[in-house]
């Protein structure tokens, strides 16, 4: 019979983020599922319903094109889907995030940081895109950075934007 304590917790942790993570490509370097499913929770909201993706430059380039109607591959793209009909204004929405391993490890490299740390960095961007935020108007921009920044310093990590901001 469980305890009063587990009770709770249970109850407590049934609103947790639910993160499945999938590798469809070769990623050396890349982090390990249950640390992708912490950068995700970090930024997720209660209830929220993820699915990682870690694929190659074909997969993103063609979602890109199909779904953007840009011909490339990028390093994140995010799909929120509609929210369930039952307590739709307070549930979050579920959605997906495809990372595009390639890119991510030559963006790494190129700005000079740790894999981890922009993995870090796009997973929480894409987690702030599937809770409402965007990036397309200059205030938005900065309302989004501020909080990537405040989400990543309490993973360990520094601003990704200090380059940008020197």
């Amino acid at each position: 019979m469980p305890t009063t304590g587990r009770s709770k917790n249970r109850r407590r942790n049934s609103r947790a983020a639910r993160v499945a993570v999938q590798f469809a490509c070769r990623a050396p370097g890349a982090p390990a599922a249950a640390r992708l499913r912490a950068f995700a929770r970090a930024a997720a909201n209660a209830g929220s319903c993820v699915t990682l993706r870690v694929a190659g430059a074909a997969e993103t380039r063609r979602l890109n094109r199909t779904y953007r109607g840009r011909d490339e591959a990028t390093n994140v793209l995010s799909f929120a889907y509609p929210r369930a009909t039952v307590g739709a204004a307070r549930d979050p929405r579920p959605g997906d995030i495809v990372l595009c391993h390639p890119v991510i490890a030559r963006e790494a490299r190129a700005q000079r940081k740790s894999l981890e740390a922009h993995y870090a960095h796009l997973v929480v961007h894409g987690m702030l895109h599937l809770g409402g935020f965007d990036h397309q108007r200059m205030r938005e921009a900065l309302r989004m950075q501020r909080k990537e920044t405040a989400i990543l310093a309490r993973l360990g990590f520094g601003d990704p934007y200090a380059c940008e901001r020197a």
